[in-house]
């Protein structure tokens, strides 16, 4: 009934150790499949681009506008007894250049252009969470499956305790009370197994709605780069890389030009103009009047025009009052947004060494557990301890192993999580570009800021990311390698 030390090992330490199979996948390779399938990263970066389209908005009005008209006119009634004209084809063209706008212009450009970086940081706070939720999920799924190994194997453990143990109360060894010890311990594993198994299936499903792919034989995750060496320096690393606290930065520098936009509706605006007409009465001019009108008219004209504002009801101090208002809220949530990387990276900094020192422990605790049950059956078998000892033994090694793959995955989600508060956890710091190309939300600003034309137009969108409705149902079935049969 024993298990080999070579076997508790493999088992305790499933969740990091285990031979890959031929055809496992690997942390990388899932997190690069989210990378380029995940809905949401992708609706990030679509609503990065609506971004981009804001500077390309505001710069419009800095530009010319030309515009055209065209009329025809039936003139049906006059009550003059004069002669007049029957009918007229008109035609109007006019071109405006705005020439001062009080800075209005200058600094939403601004304000645009800021919130483009505010967007990109977004962005890459988006990719980092999703990258923290894969890691944690795929973490899971390895974790479950090493637990699924150890329940199944406290299963038959006791299943083959259960067995000797009646074989030894049909010999008078035994009592019924110790047969009764060794059901209960038997039908509560099972209860455990189950529980093991449904919690193995939730976290393959929700690996699959992160990554888009069911896992397959997930191989031990490589060793996190660039984890620091005190909380302090993480957190110096954090205030200068978080994309979370870059963005909210970015967003208060957009609001101060915000309020200069507001501030210049007070401000004339000055623009030139030029314009052209055109006339025609198609031949409607009566006889009498040709020598006076002709059928046809033509004129141009040019200009300039100022607008300078002299009473608006207040409606330009509202405007700035409101912009400072919001100036003021966006500079406080740089300070919150500050204050919640500050606590997110000591938080992981701590958790991530409180989970390695407990790897530690539990370690020991394991070594112990095993060296303790081998003395107990030891002393069983010459009736020195009871058959519920021998329970109690196999137990507390199941809990040990257990609390060691959990903190085994606390550990390295921990350390991501470390990694992420830090603004170190994206696709180019995790070598993703190896896989392929990344995401590059220059390229689409780049394409986009200088069009001019009015009836550039992009193909109409459609799904990128893939559907998950044909993957079938997940269930327990674990690694032929993590099923270790008792002894």
């Amino acid at each position: 009934m024993r298990l080999t030390v070579t076997r508790i090992a493999l088992l305790a330490g499933a969740c990091l150790s285990f031979t890959a199979p031929a055809h496992a996948d690997t942390l990388k390779e899932a997190l690069t499949k989210a990378y380029h399938d995940n809905p949401r990263l992708e609706a990030a970066r679509a609503t990065l681009r609506a971004t981009d389209e804001n500077v390309v908005i505001e710069r419009s009005e800095a530009l010319p506008s030309a515009s055209a008209t065209a009329s025809y006119t039936e003139y049906l009634y006059d009550s003059s007894d004069a002669p007049g004209q029957g009918r007229q084809l008109g035609s109007q063209l006019s071109l405006s250049m705005p020439v001062y706008s009080g800075g209005a212009t200058r600094n939403a450009i601004r304000a645009a252009e800021t919130r483009v970086g505010a967007g990109r940081a977004e962005l890459r706070g988006t990719e980092s969470a999703l990258f923290t939720q894969v890691v944690a999920a795929y973490m899971d799924v390895i974790r479950n499956e090493a637990l699924v190994g150890l329940t199944q194997n406290n299963v038959d453990v006791l299943a083959v305790n259960l067995e000797a143990t009646s074989d030894r109360f049909e010999i008078g060894d035994l009592t019924r009370t110790d047969v009764a010890q060794s059901e209960s311990r038997l039908a509560l594993a099972r209860g455990d197994l189950r529980t093991a198994q449904a919690n193995l299936i939730t976290a393959r499903e929700s690996y699959i709605a992160l990554v888009g792919d069911a896992p397959d034989d997930l191989q031990p995750p490589p060793p996190l780069p660039g984890l620091p060496d005190s909380v302090e320096g993480a957190v110096e690393v954090a205030l200068a890389s978080n994309p979370d606290l870059i963005a909210a930065r970015e967003r208060a520098a957009a609001a101060g030009y915000d309020i200069r936009v507001a501030g210049a509706s007070r401000l004339p605006q000055v623009s030139v103009f030029v314009g052209g007409d055109y006339a025609n009465a198609l031949g409607s001019v009566p006889d009498e009047l040709a020598a006076v009108r002709d059928n046809t008219s033509s004129g141009a004209t040019a200009g300039v025009r100022a607008t300078i504002p002299l009473f608006q009801g207040g409606r330009p101090a509202a405007f700035e009052r409101q912009a400072q208002a919001r100036a003021s809220a966006a500079l406080e949530e740089v300070v919150a947004a500050e204050r919640d990387v500050i606590a997110d990276v000591r938080s992981a900094f701590s958790s991530w060494r409180a989970a390695n020192a407990i790897i530690a422990s539990t370690q020991s605790a394991v070594d112990a557990a095993e060296l303790s049950l081998e003395g107990v059956r030891a002393e069983n078998s010459v009736g020195n301890r009871t058959i519920l000892d021998i329970l109690d033994a196999q137990q507390e090694l199941l809990s040990a192993q257990v609390q060691l793959v959990t903190a085994r995955r606390n550990a390295y989600v921990a350390g991501f999580n470390l990694l992420a508060a830090m603004g170190r956890a994206e696709a180019r710091d995790l070598g993703l570009g190896d896989e392929g190309p990344l995401y590059d939300p220059v390229v689409n600003y780049d394409r986009v800021r200088g069009i001019v034309w009015d009836w550039a137009r992009d193909p109409d969108p459609e799904v990128q990311s893939s559907r998950t409705v044909d993957i079938p149902a997940q269930d327990a079935e674990i690694p032929a390698q993590q099923l270790v049969g008792p002894r």
